[in-house]
């Protein structure tokens, strides 16, 4: 065989390769499902805030940005059927400006917020929550 036939063969062969090994490390990593949904703000989480319609997993990553997702419950059933409802958060450092996440309304938004105390709204539903300010 000349050089130019064992590169043609080469070349399919290390494709088959690469696109096997794409292949296991997707199925290694798994569907992203609503699972990891609160735990998609970087950093530790310093509270959780419940309230009647769901609860909000306050999130601080260093001391200067404060992150929070809000995980709605499920209506119960006979009023929709167990479907889970739809909500909006948004959250404030101390002098700042409110600040959402407008492609998921329900999180995770980040402020950076210092050293400063956040406030954090959360709604779902008609039922709202107002945090007070928190993470002084």
């Amino acid at each position: 065989m000349s050089r130019g036939a064992k590169g043609a063969i080469r070349r399919p062969l290390a494709l088959a390769l690469a696109v096997l090994t794409l292949a296991g490390l997707l199925a290694l990593a798994g569907p992203a499902g609503s699972a990891t949904a609160a735990s998609s703000c970087p950093g530790r989480k310093v509270r959780t805030l419940t309230f009647d319609a769901g609860t909000v997993h306050v999130y601080r990553k260093g001391s200067r940005y404060v992150c929070a997702v809000l995980v709605p419950r499920k209506q119960v059933m006979g009023k929709g059927g167990g479907k889970a409802r739809k909500g909006t958060i948004r959250i404030r450092a101390w002098a700042g400006q409110w600040v959402r996440n407008k492609q998921h309304p329900a999180g995770p938004v980040t402020v950076h917020a210092g050293r400063r105390p956040v406030c954090v709204h959360a709604r779902v539903g008609s039922v709202r929550y107002t945090s007070g300010w928190i993470l002084r």
